[in-house]
């Protein structure tokens, strides 16, 4: 296997990373089997686009795409994942059905065309990596998610929400008892992980583009 197949697999392997830790926090800590996390992906994709070529800036994209993701994850949860606690195959048929809502809703608003976020100067062009030219971008996403890995590892084993969220996990009614607002906490971790999607969309769609079904 060649170097640059290698920074391949990796940086695309970040990339698959930033998008699964999100996933992960919603259903291997909550117990949520949110089947729209990929829809959350490409509309948070879309928003980050539209936000970065308003904008003209990568960053201001990357924030409105977490923010707005982070926002229709709350409306997901608390408006209707909420009634179906408990339940996974309610869970998979409404979340299923939301991002079925949410492919469509982004196919009126953009369209059928490809997108492809831009990427910021500096961020453009090659770096020599063991001996070979690689694009910039594709090492700054792998960057991206070794820093996500290692701030989601120090959330959840130094700190203490992370200790809340586990203990939660274990035991919600004690944890209840003890004066902590459970639900409160397992709502931030909700809209943490969909933020990530939405992260993830916003740096996929600047090398794997955007187009319906890309989910």
């Amino acid at each position: 296997m060649s170097i640059f197949q290698l920074l391949n697999g990796l940086t695309f392997a970040a990339l698959l990373f930033v998008v699964a830790s999100g996933f992960t926090l919603i259903f291997g800590l909550l117990r949520i089997v949110n089947l729209a996390h990929g829809a959350l992906y490409l509309f948070g994709g879309y928003i980050g686009f539209t936000v970065a070529v308003k904008t003209g800036s990568f960053v201001l994209g990357g924030i409105g795409a977490m923010a707005a993701i982070a926002a229709i994850g709350f409306a997901l949860d608390q408006g209707l994942l909420r009634f179906v606690r408990g339940n996974e195959l309610r869970q998979v048929l409404l979340t299923l059905g939301f991002a079925f809502v949410l492919n469509d809703l982004a196919l009126v608003i953009w369209g059928g065309d490809s997108f492809t976020v831009p990427i910021p100067q500096m961020l453009r062009g090659g770096q020599r990596v063991f001996g070979v030219f690689y694009p910039t971008y594709r090492l700054f996403v792998l960057v991206t998610g070794i820093l996500v890995f290692a701030a989601l590892w120090l959330l959840l084993n130094h700190t203490r929400l992370g200790a809340l969220i586990r203990a939660g996990v274990d035991d919600a009614e004690m944890v209840e008892a003890s004066g902590v607002n459970i639900r409160r906490v397992f709502l931030v971790t909700f809209l943490l992980g969909s933020a990530l999607a939405g992260l993830g969309g916003l740096m996929g769609g600047a090398f794997l583009s955007l187009y319906p079904s890309a989910d």
